[in-house]
């Protein structure tokens, strides 16, 4: 075992197809993978085999995209999701996204506890407030302040944890010779009040290998940096560069600190998309013939570009370079941070429709290339500081996670800064985080 720091990495499931929502329509997709666990299960064994250290299934309890064209934005429900693939699996951490707003403390307790049991301790849970309005619609209310969502996310991992602690650690007798099955002494309800949850408890579920679930956090807001730094070993993050992500990561750190809790409890994730092919230039052309499947959107994302860059590209030949006159015009929009990697496109001499494939209006960064640009990319940047890890997103899940499994890790691998093998049997162990069972006692 090397001494070097490695990054760790979890895949984003999204819906079984991947991050580019045109993706489905290409030749090599399944078009049903949505509805096909059998292939959700696969992907997960494929990852599991290139030693990614958990799966990520994000989620809103609501259609808050189109489907006439476009594949969903997520799987079709994440605990079943995750049922299915912890039965099917060994090692690789299953982290799902769940609302503190649209759940209620005891039965997300009992889902997640219940399901950290049977995967033998890889369960996460990504702790979320959840802002869409179409979710409240689909619960009969609406959507609180933000002040007033985190006051209730804070109770409801409180209450939550609570009730994961409310079996004693070492109360699950089960002895057929003396008929002892628990000693209930030790399971005791929790009388948890709060102003906007209570509960009683207790919850009836033994501890895992690990304890109980990780808490994981997404949103950088101040609000959500404090909740991060009290309870969060992983933050889901989307900088853009790497001194934005060095800076965010600091903060996130030191939040932890505040707390009472090391630095090195919490671990930034950045989001990362990529495309890979033999070549940059194959890379590039199945980016090109998936903005083929919708001109329409492909028209409104050149407007969109061209206002990152302060120049109307509409009114150039948008399949060639810019004339270098209009190269010196150029200018990255002071608001959008990922205005700055437009503009190093165009000036390279990439044509607009080629830069736009490129991914520079995407939600993360993106990689279009061979297997050593994605490994080079990762590299700079965990070595930089930027981050403790990635959470990767194929344009298309169905081949992408072979190819980054096949050809991307080995090469991490070779170069010391990707583990070999999982570093034991749950999640806490497989991302170096300390043991907790209960509600913590802060200092």
């Amino acid at each position: 075992m090397t001494s070097q720091k490695q990054m760790k990495i979890v895949l984003q499931m999204v819906s079984g197809y991947g991050g580019e929502f045109k993706t489905w329509r290409l030749p090599e997709a399944k078009a049903d993978a949505y509805s096909d666990m059998d292939l959700y299960v696969e992907l997960a064994q494929l990852a599991e085999k290139g030693k990614i250290h958990a799966l990520f299934m994000a989620d809103t309890p609501a259609l808050v995209n189109d489907l006439e064209t476009n594949t969903p934005m997520h799987s079709m429900d994440p605990l079943i999701a995750m049922t299915s693939v912890a039965r099917a699996t060994s090692h690789i951490g299953l982290v799902g996204t769940f609302s503190t707003t649209f759940n209620e403390p005891y039965n997300l307790a009992r889902h997640l506890k219940a399901l950290d049991v049977i995967s033998r301790g890889r369960v996460g849970w990504n702790a979320v407030t959840t802002s869409t309005p179409q979710t409240a619609a689909n619960f009969g209310t609406h959507i609180a302040n933000r002040a007033e969502r985190y006051e209730r996310a804070h109770e409801m991992i409180e209450a939550v944890q609570s009730l994961w602690g409310s079996w004693g650690e070492h109360a699950y007798k089960h002895d057929k010779e003396t008929g002892h099955f628990a000693d209930s002494s030790q399971i005791k309800p929790v009388h948890y009040q709060g102003q906007y949850l209570s509960t009683v408890g207790p919850l009836p579920i033994p501890p895992s290998e690990q304890g109980q679930p990780a808490i994981f956090q997404a949103g950088p807001s101040g609000e959500g940096i404090k909740l991060a730094g009290r309870f969060a070993s992983g933050v889901y993050a989307n900088p853009f560069t790497i001194e934005e992500s060095r800076e965010y990561r600091e903060i996130l750190r030191q939040s932890a600190v505040e707390h009472g809790r090391s630095a090195d409890d919490i671990n930034i994730f950045t989001g990362f998309m990529f495309t890979i092919a033999d070549t940059r230039e194959e890379a590039l052309a199945r980016r090109r013939q998936v903005m083929n499947f919708d001109p329409v959107e492909t028209e409104q994302r050149l407007d969109y570009l061209s206002a990152m860059v302060g120049v109307n590209l509409k009114s150039l030949d948008v399949e060639r370079p810019l004339p270098q006159g209009v190269r010196e015009m150029l200018q990255a929009h002071w608001q959008d941070p990922r205005s700055p990697r437009a503009v190093e496109l165009l000036k390279e001499g990439y044509s607009p429709m080629d830069t736009l494939a490129m991914g520079v209006i995407n939600y993360h960064p993106v990689v279009v290339g061979t297997a050593k640009d994605v490994a080079d990319f990762l590299q700079e940047w965990f070595e930089s500081g930027a981050t403790d890890g990635f959470s990767i997103v194929p344009d298309l899940a169905h081949d992408g996670v072979k190819r980054f499994v096949e050809e991307v890790v080995p090469i991490l691998q070779e170069r010391g800064i990707f583990h070999k093998d999982y570093e034991g049997a749950t999640l806490r162990e497989n991302l170096d985080l300390p043991y907790q069972y209960g509600l913590r006692e802060e200092d």
